[in-house]
């Protein structure tokens, strides 16, 4: 069966070796790959699935998808233990070696700049939930509205105590924001997630990835702890820390997690991005899987 090259991710030569037996995509042996000082982390998979066609499909497939990028992230983990790793968007994909060193001579500048500015820093991601209102019993018959005005009257009166409600969570989420902010070197502001979709409880109001240096981690933690009881109705989400994935692309704000762009085939390429689905919201474990101890 044929095969293509998978990109994990780029980083600088590093001495200690991966953990024996990592395994990645597609249950695949993680192998290193150097070039121009240079080093990708890589693993073979089958053309019958990695294809641009296949992949195209896949994404519509959330355990595959989700399987996937729980692969590809234990591979990134591994590497965050020993070095600073620049992760590729999920599903990078080459026809073989010669294509993957030509992707790295015509990017090395940017990965070298970019590696530069992550070492010794890590991703810590933020989520500002409104919590669900709960479950209003059905009114007994002689509390019932005692006519059309009253009721009318009774769903203004719920809609104004929910609009005030929503804009208690945006100024609470927009000063959470601003501390936060002061304490990282740069943040990401990421769509609000949708909890139909990752059947997370509560109304989303803060999807934000904050790039800070290891050695403060504790203290921006610590920032984060405090805040989780200050709003009431208000729910905090701390998860990390990740490699920089929303850092790792080029310099623009709101930019996507992800160094490649998706859906293109040049030069021997063929890269996809998992957009919303993918890795982003696979690691921060929106489907409930989060990571043991990862999640205060």
């Amino acid at each position: 069966m044929t095969g293509l090259r998978y990109v994990y991710a780029v980083c600088r030569p590093f001495g200690t070796p991966l953990q024996a037996e990592l395994t990645g995509v597609a249950g695949a042996p993680a192998a290193l790959l150097h070039h121009h000082g240079l080093v990708a982390v890589v693993s073979t998979v089958p053309e019958a699935d990695f294809c641009e066609e296949a992949l195209k499909a896949h994404l519509e497939d959330l355990d595959w998808l989700a399987a996937t990028a729980r692969a590809h992230q234990g591979v990134v983990d591994a590497l965050t233990t020993v070095t600073t790793p620049l992760p590729l968007r999920l599903g990078t994909v080459f026809r073989d070696d010669s294509a993957l060193r030509t992707m790295i001579e015509a990017r090395e500048d940017d990965f070298r700049r970019l590696l530069d500015r992550l070492h010794g820093r890590v991703e810590w991601g933020v989520k500002v939930y409104m919590e669900p209102e709960p479950a209003e019993p059905e009114p007994a018959a002689a509390a019932r509205p005692a006519s059309g005005r009253d009721y009318l009257r009774s769903r203004r009166a719920r809609s104004h105590a929910q609009e005030e409600k929503w804009q208690r969570a945006e100024r609470f989420a927009h000063s959470l924001h601003e501390r936060l902010a002061e304490r990282a070197e740069d943040f990401r502001l990421h769509r609000p997630q949708n909890s139909a979709l990752s059947g997370t409880p509560g109304q989303n109001v803060l999807n934000a990835a904050y790039l800070v240096p290891r050695a403060h981690s504790e203290e921006f933690v610590e920032l984060v702890d405090r805040t989780k009881g200050e709003a009431p109705g208000m729910r905090v989400e701390l998860t990390g820390p990740w490699a920089a994935y929303s850092f790792s692309g080029e310099e623009s704000g709101g930019a996507e997690p992800g160094a490649v762009e998706s859906g293109t085939v040049e030069s021997g390429t063929v890269e996809s991005g998992a957009e919303e689905s993918g890795m982003a919201e696979t690691r921060a474990a929106e489907s409930g899987e989060e990571k043991a101890g990862q999640d205060r």
